[in-house]
């Protein structure tokens, strides 16, 4: 197949592109350029996406079996990709998000027939509106879509966490490693979804040139549930430190914050949900996560310590930690008095 990336080498995308490379496929990545390096077997064509003109010019003598975008986030994103690849690809898929379903679920099993609905969260509401809009070109013009929803997908660059800082989770995990108390959201107990990006990519994969996909949605994730406090003790082992866990509510988290942490906690992260993936597994038989969080984790850990350029400090949230963690004691302290 002849297959066309936007953006192509995230978290979910670069495991798919490196899946479709050791197929044998013809890969072409389209975006700046900034990471190419690690997949060199791919064909760039160096654009920014939002440079319509420029990227009409590229693709004019192209034509693609699949074209996906990864980076489409606002209805118009979706829009102009209509306009660029009508007629140019016999298949075009959105990367849309889990975080898309009812908030909160009126049943805890996530299902593709779950309503989307998100009031707290900006980002999964664009996501929905862009699902809106290509389910319309579907219905009018037979524009050939298949809409992806992940969940929480991680790889071996970044460890996976509920609560961290804007510059990513190491600042959690030298916590851990000092021995300093970590923040877990809520009473750890509620269940989250983990999908190491290799299992994604698998399902990814079989939805590629695949005529069932057309016009349908669905999410692929591992069939493993944990609790957030199974998450974190998973990662302390994987570190080999012992877990001081500090549970504090969503809200005073959220309300206590310097950057905006709500969105992600009551829009996605402090709900339990566990996803039904019968229609992946039914699109894609040969569909399995076989990744359990335990090992998944321990190769990210390896990875990310042996990896410094991947440790990126970030004082200000550990500062933020300390002075929230004093605020709940103080509080404790106030409410048992």
């Amino acid at each position: 197949m002849k297959i066309l990336f936007i953006g192509g080498t995230g978290t979910i995308s670069t495991a798919v592109s490196r899946k479709i490379l050791a197929e044998g496929h013809e890969l072409y990545l389209l975006n700046r350029g900034n990471r190419n390096e690690i997949l060199p077997e791919a064909k760039w064509l160096k654009a920014d996406i939002n440079d319509e003109k420029h990227v009409a010019e590229l693709i004019k003598e192209l034509d693609f079996d699949v074209v996906a975008d990864f980076i489409a986030f606002t209805p118009d994103h979706v829009e102009r990709d209509f306009r660029l690849f009508n007629g140019k690809t016999q298949q075009y898929i959105f990367i849309s998000s889990a975080s898309a379903y009812q908030k909160p679920p009126a049943q805890y099993i996530i299902t593709e027939n779950t309503p989307l609905q998100n009031p707290f969260w900006q980002y999964s509401r664009n996501k929905i509106a862009c699902e809106e809009y290509l389910r319309q070109v579907y219905r009018e013009n037979a524009f050939p879509i298949t809409i992806v929803r992940p969940s929480h997908t991680y790889d071996e660059r970044a460890v996976p966490l509920g609560v961290h800082g804007e510059k990513g989770s190491w600042q959690v995990i030298e916590r851990m490693l000092k021995g300093k108390p970590v923040i877990i959201h809520g009473d750890g107990s509620s269940l989250w979804t983990m999908t190491h990006a290799r299992d994604f990519a698998g399902g990814f994969f079989g939805l590629l040139g695949n005529p069932a996909a057309i016009g349908e949605s669905v999410h692929i994730t591992s069939d493993e549930s944990l609790t957030w406090n199974q998450i974190y003790k998973h990662i302390a082992n994987a570190l080999g430190v012992e877990l001081y866990a500090v549970h504090t509510s969503s809200d005073f988290l959220s309300e206590g914050c310097y950057f905006d942490i709500r969105s992600g906690l009551i829009g996605d992260k402090s709900n339990s949900v566990v996803f039904d993936n019968s229609k992946i597994k039914r699109l894609v038989p040969d569909f399995a996560a076989t990744t359990a969080f335990a090992n998944g984790v321990q190769e990210t850990v390896d990875y990310v310590l042996a990896h410094p350029e991947l440790q990126t400090p970030d004082k200000y949230f550990d500062f933020w930690c300390d002075k929230m963690l004093e605020a709940r004691h103080a509080s404790v302290i106030f409410v048992g008095y």
